[in-house]
């Protein structure tokens, strides 16, 4: 039996993956911050599945994960969907610190502790849910769209790393654009894409191991744009800053 690891598997997009996971028989880790909603998914999964809580941000989550790979013996998939993001033009600090010890600092210490297990028993595929915005800073959201970006390398040095080292650790980075979540309830937001639409495109780019995969084709359209613009012109646009300060 397959077996996974899902960080932040109480958010929609974590939930969803999970609930595709159980569904096709995997047995299960679900680790978030709230236990409590993990519950609905666990009383659905294999025997053998296991609900954590469990926050990126403590002391103590290398040492849950640690913890959680014992448990479930072999690990064949650790998915990270941990993070969060906001708008932010008007640079307040409560939102850029802990979008940044999230998304930067509890990523790092998670992933590159996930990549060190896989290699010690042997391989395993490694999994993140990042974003388009780490392609250009964005000056509505700079400390979301610098730690996704600090994601994109972060993922290409370690697969860097364990094909010269030929370690048997896959990786495949899901770039989506904006989906239809309780993180933008009450936002409208251009090309925002369906739930289930999204999962179904990042499940498909997991199962085929594909290293980079942007959600879906208007969002490839939009980055291969964006990476047209010249620095000069870019730093001229206002992607949003403006409405959102």
């Amino acid at each position: 039996m397959n077996t996974a690891i899902v960080v932040g598997a109480s958010s929609g997009i974590g939930q969803e993956i999970a609930s595709r996971l159980i569904t096709k028989g995997w047995r299960v880790a679900l680790a978030a911050r709230r236990r409590s909603l993990l519950l609905p998914l666990l009383d659905k999964a294999p025997n053998g599945s296991i609900a954590v809580q469990l926050d990126v941000c403590e002391d103590s989550a290398v040492t849950l994960l640690d913890q959680i790979f014992q448990r479930m013996g072999h690990v064949d998939l650790y998915f990270h969907v941990s993070g969060i993001g906001k708008m932010n033009a008007s640079l307040l600090p409560d939102i850029e610190e802990s979008t940044v010890l999230t998304n930067a600092y509890g990523f790092t210490r998670m992933v590159g502790e996930a990549y060190r297990l896989m290699t010690a028993q042997g391989g395993g595929h490694i999994a993140v849910v990042s974003s388009i915005a780490g392609v250009r800073g964005l000056g509505a959201a700079p400390s979301y769209s610098a730690t996704k970006a600090f994601q994109h390398f972060y993922l290409q040095a370690l697969e860097q790393q364990a094909h010269v080292s030929k370690t048997k650790v896959g990786f495949t980075e899901i770039r989506p654009g904006f989906i239809d979540t309780p993180l933008l309830k009450g936002s409208h937001f251009p090309m925002t894409m369906p739930l289930g639409y999204a999962v179904d495109r990042i499940m498909r780019a997991v199962e085929a191991h594909r290293h980079v995969v942007i959600i879906d084709w208007r969002y490839r359209v939009l980055v291969f744009l964006w990476r047209c613009v010249p620095a000069c012109l870019w730093r001229r646009m206002n992607v949003g800053i403006l409405q959102k300060r």
